[in-house]
């Protein structure tokens, strides 16, 4: 369920329409925007205080692909962290960009 209102809190998804855009399959891996690509909690479990550095680490692998057999078919250039926790007021957002990709393309 949290996924699902996280969609709607960033803006990938209307209010009320998450469900919906789940379903289309605009998460997947090949999808227009890839969610949880590791497979998130339930993928690696959920190490209270350390989701959002496993997250971090998640979208860094797959800006420098580096993730095998679940890589991203084209390897982004951005990606965002959203992590609720506590009693669902605390929420941390980083939108991380890769520079090396960035720069490369300047070069």
């Amino acid at each position: 369920m949290t996924e699902l209102l996280l969609y709607e809190a960033v803006g990938l998804a209307a209010p009320g329409k998450a469900a919906e855009f789940f379903r289309s399959g605009a998460t997947q891996l090949d999808g227009k925007v890839p969610v949880n690509t590791g497979g998130g909690l339930v993928g690696t479990g959920h190490p209270v205080g350390a989701s959002g550095v496993r997250q971090v680490l998640e979208i860094y692998r797959q800006m420098k692909g580096k993730c095998e057999g679940y890589q991203m078919p084209v390897r982004p250039n951005i990606g965002i962290t959203v992590n609720m926790g506590g009693d669902d007021k605390t929420i941390a957002t980083m939108l991380l960009g890769n520079l090396g990709n960035s720069m490369k393309s300047k070069l």
